[in-house]
């Protein structure tokens, strides 16, 4: 049985979780790690399961979890196929690496990217109350 990698990279693409993460941000994912309620995770469409998406834990409902994007206007989500089956979580996001634009030359813009170019991706217990309000 080959040996699975509890960690990976993956590659953000789309704004479905602005302003947390954005187009082109580099994850570091941990796999059969246990969810907790705001953590943002990576998950396989419920509907397309060749498909990755990355979303917000928002709360443990009847048959799995309750999925949010960080992005109320991108869609996506929970709201659109409703609960995620528990076994289609696969990881909780650890780290987010921004890579540098091509823009940010001048010594100013390299130094402010330099120091928050890679950040942990904290829970957000926002995610719940926001799902609440609706």
């Amino acid at each position: 049985m080959p040996l699975r990698v509890p960690f990976q990279t993956v590659e953000v693409t789309g704004p479905s979780m602005v302003p947390t993460l954005y187009d082109g941000d580099w994850l570091l994912v941990r796999y059969g790690a246990a969810v907790r309620p705001g953590q943002v995770v990576i998950l396989r469409h419920p509907f397309q399961q060749d498909l990755l998406v990355v979303k917000r834990a928002a709360e443990r409902r009847d048959g799995g979890w309750w999925v949010l994007g960080d992005n109320a206007f991108a869609g996506g989500d929970s709201t659109d196929y409703g609960t995620v089956p528990e076994e289609l979580v696969l990881a909780t996001v650890r780290l987010r690496f921004r890579p540098r634009r091509p823009d940010q030359t001048s010594l100013s813009a390299r130094i402010s990217w330099a120091l928050s170019a890679l950040r942990p991706v904290l829970s957000d217990r926002s995610a719940s109350r926001r799902l609440r309000a609706r």
